[in-house]
Order: C-alpha cells, then structure tokens, then sequence
C-alpha cells in the first residue's frame, strides 16, 4: 500500500493513518477480514505482516500546509525503484488516493510483469464519497492478500 505522504496527525504520532476520521484501518479491515481499527498501533502493524501487506509513501519528504495533498509543494519521491528490486515477489501496489496513484505510477513506468497496479479512492475524510462505495473499490484488493 502506497500511500501519498501522510498528514499533520501522523507525523505527530509518528503512525500511518492516525487521524480519528481517516477510513484507511476500517477499509484495509474490511479486505482482510479482521477488525483493525479498534487495535492498537503495533497490533496493527502485526496483522499487516501476517497478510504481507506492506505500508509506505511514493512521497519522501514535501513542502506542505496542513494536511491535503493539493498543497503539497517541492515533493521528493521515495525509491520505488528500491521497492521492486528488493521485493520481487511483489504481486500488487495499492495506491491511496489519486495523489499516490499519478506519482507513484510516473515513478513506477511500465509495471514489470506480473505486478499489477491499483487506484484506490483516498481513506481520507476529505474524500466524501460514501464508505460502502469506498469499500466495495479496496475489495479488490483482497485478491492479492495472503489468508
């Protein structure tokens, strides 16, 4: 899962997805058939690991106000080249969001065979679009999950 870069209350908390309104934890829950919102941070980082699903930003570091990613400025992206080299089993990139999806796949070219590439609608609250139409998008992605 790629995400874009995270906002203020994450880096405040130093966790991916902190902030109370983002969907992410209920969302990736729903694919994976466990209910990770209500655990604790490392909990969650652990039921990841069993899935082997992976977390990470296609943005390193960025010029930003606030949280939304229309005001990201002066981005530096993180070496996804690295990620495909040093995971080659790799079976899919999820990106959150349309931010992480058009840098992401810019910085990713042609997908090597054999991985394929998906756009998820954003976890973020600022993303209005009704959770259960949110959810039925992320379901995809339990094609890709290991039980």
């Amino acid at each position: 899962m790629l995400g874009s870069l995270p906002g203020d209350a994450s880096l405040a908390a130093r966790q991916y997805y902190a902030h109370s309104t983002n969907q992410f934890w209920r969302l990736l829950g729903g694919v994976i058939g466990e209910e990770l919102h209500g655990l604790d941070y490392a909990s969650r980082l652990e039921r990841l690991a069993a899935h082997r699903i992976g977390l990470w930003d296609v943005i390193a570091s960025a010029a930003r106000s606030g949280s939304l990613d229309q005001a990201i400025r002066q981005a530096e992206h993180n070496r996804i080249d690295h990620l495909l080299r040093d995971f080659p089993d790799l079976r899919a990139i999820a990106f959150n969001g349309a931010t992480a999806a058009s840098a992401g796949r810019r910085l990713i070219g042609n997908a090597p065979r054999g991985l394929t590439l998906i756009d998820l609608p954003s976890s973020s609250a600022a993303n209005t679009q009704p959770f259960g139409d949110k959810a039925a998008i992320w379901a995809q992605l339990r094609d890709f999950v290991q039980p």
